[in-house]
């Protein structure tokens, strides 16, 4: 039996003792910047000259660390070596394959402050968003080992006189994780223990804008006792080594998180059959959102707005569950309006190594680019009524942006930004604002502020989101308690953090015995 799973605590920076625990943990990793990764391929290290640099987006001109570039050749040897490892992997013990993941859990836990400094220092989060990355990454490994233990009992099914009947899960074969930058911690754990604890091997190609905790979290997969070939950290272009990874005939799975633009050119490229190839392939994909808070006019004002605020500015609205569209009552339109403004004002933008930092910089330039051309078009679609502007003179930062009076079909209004940038459409009564919310390509999160039950029941089945909140903010997916995934364009549902992700990474196989 496993005992019950609890998710993994939250920070509390009030707390003194803990502040200046973690000032000192950024003042560790901050003597670490600039180190060199090399790739990892069969459980050896391989330098390359040309390399990945990572950059710190609050201070561009501080190099995080450097990682080695892949080629198609290292790719061909990452794919030999997995295949390899997968023919002993697979038929090791389950729950084995767990306690490598609690091991390495455990040693994350120790180290947790200098893992959420390091995402501080390569991704531009404020504290409590870094540390709340580096919980669900132990999270992930926590509740995927939990899961594992159980899925190796197989699934109960019928049998009958003189037949005894199994239904197990095998694993499947070499997995490509391709990670986002966003959530790099815990996306990343995620997308490549799961895999790993069900038997599979993986290689790992991690988000050129945030290798270096990837690399990182590789030697942490290492000292928990992986073998090697078991996990391949080969780093490089889409173009170049995504694209190989994905095509060759000796991969199984492809899980992958990212844009709705990359993550349908490897549904597409997955589906066709290479020669030699004897298996089809699964694609596990979340490709983004454009994300909704519908509020009624029987709602808590205050709440509304805080649900708002949180959902747009949260890792200044970098995340596929950002609530980058709010969707009001008319009758309270203004009044929520004016209170976010407020809410927002009152916020410190800036250097997300200080404490009292809610928003820091986006990612890198072409996110900078990208969202400061929205910004333009929301000014002659709607009325920009906070916010703004963007400074990239020394990282990329970009005041959190709200715009007014939208039409629901404006393009700030249906295209994802993936910045700190919301937009705000009134509707004449709940009707309409379930249609507005419904009304994009994408389905992954929504949120509904309200007070009336009869509205709660309809949304449930009429707002047509993968993720559903109602009277709190649409971001913040706890794994085990809120399975994350999201319908329509927003990829395929695959639920990471839920009971049936692992199984997504296996093959039910029925096995009858006649006596």
């Amino acid at each position: 039996m496993t005992t019950p799973y609890k998710h993994e605590p939250f920070t509390d920076f009030t707390n003194e003792v803990n502040k200046t625990a973690f000032k000192e943990a950024l003042a560790k990793v901050n003597e670490t910047m600039g180190r060199d990764y090399p790739l990892v391929i069969n459980g050896e290290r391989i330098s390359t000259v040309e390399k990945i640099t990572s950059i710190n987006p609050a201070n561009k001109e501080e190099i995080v660390g450097t990682v080695s570039k892949a080629t198609q050749e290292h790719a061909e040897m990452a794919i030999q070596a997995a295949a390899e490892a997968f023919e002993e992997w697979r038929y090791s013990n389950p729950e084995e394959r767990a306690n490598i993941l609690f091991r390495a859990a455990a040693i994350v836990r120790r180290q947790k402050h200098e893992f959420t400094a390091l995402l501080v220092k390569e991704a531009g989060k404020p504290w409590k968003e870094a540390d709340a990355d580096t919980a669900e990454a132990i999270d992930f490994m926590e509740y995927y080992a939990r899961q594992m233990i159980e899925l190796a009992q197989g699934k109960p099914v019928n049998s009958r006189e003189g037949e005894v009947n199994k239904y197990i899960y095998t694993p499947t074969g070499v997995t490509v994780s391709i990670p986002p930058w966003n959530f790099l911690f815990a996306i990343m754990a995620g997308i490549t223990v799961a895999p790993i604890v069900t038997g599979n091997t993986v290689i790992l190609k991690p988000a050129s804008a945030t290798p270096v905790i990837a690399a990182r979290f590789v030697e942490v997969l290492e000292e928990a006792g992986l073998p090697k070939g078991v996990v391949n950290f080969v780093p490089g272009n889409g173009s170049e080594v995504g694209d190989y990874l994905v095509d060759h005939p000796k991969t199984s799975i492809i899980t992958f998180t990212g844009s709705r633009e990359i993550g349908t050119r490897i549904f597409e490229r997955a589906a066709k059959v290479q020669p030699g190839q004897q298996h089809l392939k699964r694609v596990i994909a979340e490709m983004g959102g454009k994300d909704t808070v519908v509020v009624d006019k029987d709602c808590d004002i205050e709440l509304a707005a805080q649900s708002i605020f949180t959902s747009a500015f949260g890792f200044a609205g970098q995340k596929c569950s950002a609530g980058s569209r709010a969707v009001v009552h008319e009758d309270v339109y203004d009044q929520v309006l004016q209170r976010v403004i407020e809410i927002t004002e009152d916020q410190v933008v800036g250097n997300p190594e200080k404490a009292e930092t809610y928003m820091g910089p986006v990612i890198d330039k072409g996110s900078f680019d990208k969202i400061m051309s929205y910004i333009e078009i929301g000014k002659e679609e709607g009325r920009l009524v906070s916010g703004g502007k963007g400074d990239d003179s020394k990282g990329y930062f970009i005041e959190p942006t709200i715009f007014a009076d939208l039409d629901p079909n404006a393009r700030i209004m249906q295209e994802e930004i993936f910045g700190p940038v919301v937009a705000f459409s009134k509707a004449a009564n709940f009707d309409e604002a379930l249609k507005i919310a419904n009304n994009t390509e994408y389905g992954l999160t929504g949120a509904v502020i309200t007070r009336n039950r009869e509205y709660i029941e309809r949304a449930k089945h009429e707002f047509h989101v993968g993720n559903l909140y109602f009277n709190r903010n649409c971001t913040g997916a706890i794994v085990g308690y809120h399975p994350f995934g999201g319908f329509k364009m927003s990829g395929t549902d695959s639920k990471a953090g839920g009971p049936d992700y692992l199984t997504l990474h296996m093959q039910a196989k029925t096995i009858s015995e006649m006596y």
